[in-house]
């Protein structure tokens, strides 16, 4: 009889008949066998005739389930994204005494790394070793998505490293694990090491993941290996194509990258969008124009690329007209594009363009993130408008380092240093650590307000209590603290401490801010030592010589102006002008400063 049922299982063909067949099957008291149970379970599972919430009440019934049916319960789960959900069926089994395998902890691992739960992973990694299930490659593999995905690289490195036979798949998930944690050498290491070292032949995934690993490091040498590689061994596709293509265009050889795009039979919207992003990374944004007016859809990342390179490169009049086309064709902006409008109109000071933008986002009901936030609170701070910013940021829900760090910067470059410094504090004891970019904030603060004492407590605190090692910015700020306060001697003694004294791009910046000190202090002496250094660098910043003039001026000496003058002319410096930019009636004007 069990046989009977089984067969009409197996050809069942829609949910009514099998109901049908379950009603008889329960009838003569077959409901709880595990063949039948098994056959009910797979069937009523089938992605195509079957029914999940119908399989699950079927389900919460079984008085003891077989492993094939935690199985199938656990990937359904996963699969419909209620990871939690088969974590706890996996403890479940566990507890009725039902023994695991290697259909079993791929799933589940799955599920904990979606949730991110590296206790947990680390909890069924020893079930793993338990079971002897830690040398299947399935399960191997598994574990190694699982660590990758936890952003854990000791994690999948220890499990790769233990195999004793890896597959395509395991050298695939070591490299793409490496790119998503951002380790691109390692990636690119691992991708040379497989081509040496293994029978395994490079697919698509492989070569798609190191061509990711080759655009982040400009590695085009690489690149162009695995793009002959592709030609010679692989059938190219749409896939491969978009990743060439990205690899060319960020290692700037966008000819080469229009040559694969040409010679495409199909194309998607990404492929459009790489070639766009690439003429905006040359700054040709015409041809970019010309390739987003091309394409046959786009989609809100092609419309953002257009309008990133259109503010990119101060063409703001065209980011906003191409905002509004993009509004007339019904496209709904996301975070991005409003986020890189507004960094627009914060470079551009265009406070009315960002209001009617701000205003965009409240009548859309756009959600103000802290990404949102920051920009917003960027934009009217830039713009002066210093007590819009403190409102902004003090509605934000949910802050980040990056939203105390723009209303820190915004209250420094507005001359509100105590607050500034006030919020430095606030920052830290609400359990956000200062970065890089804050240091330049509450460092700038103190030299516009000459608090010396407290920038030198600051600067050394970088290293000491935060471990951020200062860059060129952060010894600007110092070294201009100091000028201004007149230690122009340990200004100089603290250039001359510099690990990269020999660094030209370092040395003639700093330089150049301790000469305008000298000039304030007539320091002739100091002046004509930084001069000495400066003369062995080959300066053309036509700065350095028009600060190193002006000293000699102040001081009468003019046969030195003169020198100065003549070798500015022997190395074909001039006096860059300067130029202001006004907005009139939301249009923007420019002028050079002898206009």
């Amino acid at each position: 009889m069990k046989g009977r049922y089984i067969s009409l299982l197996k050809s069942c063909k829609s949910m009514s008949q099998f109901k049908q067949i379950q009603a008889h099957i329960f009838s003569v008291g077959l409901q709880q066998d595990r063949d039948t149970l098994n056959k009910l379970m797979a069937f009523s599972m089938d992605s195509s005739l079957g029914d999940f919430n119908y399989a699950n009440r079927i389900f919460k019934h079984i008085h003891n389930p077989s492993l094939f049916i935690y199985n199938l319960m656990i990937k359904a789960f996963v699969k419909r994204g209620s990871f939690r959900t088969a974590i706890s069926l996996f403890h479940q089994l566990r507890e009725h005494g039902v023994w695991p395998d290697n259909y079993t902890y791929p799933y589940v691992l799955k599920g904990i790394g979606c949730i991110g739960e590296v206790k947990e992973g680390q909890k069924v990694h020893a079930f793993v070793v338990r079971t002897g299930l830690e040398f299947d490659a399935y399960v191997g593999n598994s574990l190694m998505d699982m660590y990758a995905e936890l952003g854990l690289v000791e994690g999948f490195t220890q499990v790769f490293e233990e195999m004793p036979e890896r597959d395509t798949v395991s050298w695939n998930i070591m490299i793409s694990g490496y790119v998503r944690c951002k380790r691109f050498q390692e990636a690119v290491d691992v991708y040379n090491r497989m081509r040496k070292e293994s029978n395994e032949k490079p697919n698509e995934a492989t070569v798609v993941s190191s061509l990711s690993a080759c655009t982040a490091l400009r590695n085009l040498e690489l690149g162009k290996e695995i793009h002959d590689y592709i030609v010679n061994e692989l059938d190219f596709t749409i896939i491969m194509g978009n990743a060439l293509l990205d690899m060319y265009c960020k290692c700037g050889h966008v000819s080469v990258a229009q040559e694969i795009f040409d010679a495409m039979r199909v194309k998607n919207v990404n492929c459009w969008t790489s070639m766009v992003t690439g003429y905006v990374a040359c700054g040709w944004l015409d041809q970019a124009r010309d390739y987003f007016e091309r394409s046959p859809s786009r989609d809100i990342v092609l419309w953002t690329a257009m309008i990133n390179g259109y503010v990119q490169f101060n063409r703001f009049e065209e980011a906003i007209a191409l905002f509004g086309e993009m509004q007339m064709r019904g496209v709904r902006p996301d975070n991005f594009i409003v986020v890189t409008l507004l960094t627009g109109c914060a470079q551009s000071g265009a406070l009315e363009q960002g209001k009617w933008i701000h205003n965009y986002i409240d009548e859309n009901r756009i959600l103000v993130d802290a990404v949102v936030g920051t920009a917003l609170i960027e934009m009217y701070a830039k713009c002066g408008c210093i007590d819009i910013a403190l409102e902004i940021f003090d509605a934000l829900k949910e802050k980040d380092t990056a939203s105390w760090t723009a209303i820190i910067c915004g209250l420094a470059m507005n001359g509100k240093t105590s607050k500034a410094l006030e919020l430095f504090e606030a920052m830290q004891v609400c359990g956000f650590k200062p970065d890089d970019v804050t240091f330049i904030a509450v460092l700038s603060a103190c030299t516009h307000a000459g608090l010396v004492e407290e920038g030198r407590k600051l600067f050394h605190s970088m290293s000491s209590v935060y471990h951020i090692e200062p860059n060129l910015e952060h010894y600007g700020c110092f070294i201009d603290l100091l000028g201004r306060a007149g230690l122009l001697q340990e200004a100089e003694e603290l250039v001359r401490k510099l690990p990269d004294e020999n660094n030209d791009e370092i040395i003639v910046p700093l330089y150049g801010a301790l000469l305008s000190a000298c000039r304030t202090y007539s320091n002739i002496d100091m002046g004509e030592r930084l001069a000495t250094a400066l003369a062995k660098v080959k300066s053309s910043d036509s700065s350095l010589h028009t600060l190193l003039a002006s000293i000699y001026a102040s001081a009468d000496r003019w046969e030195d102006v003169r020198k100065v003058r003549s070798k500015m002319k022997d190395m074909g410096i001039k006096k860059v002008p300067g130029y202001s930019a006004i907005e009139v009636d939301g249009k923007w004007q420019q002028r050079l400063s002898h206009e």
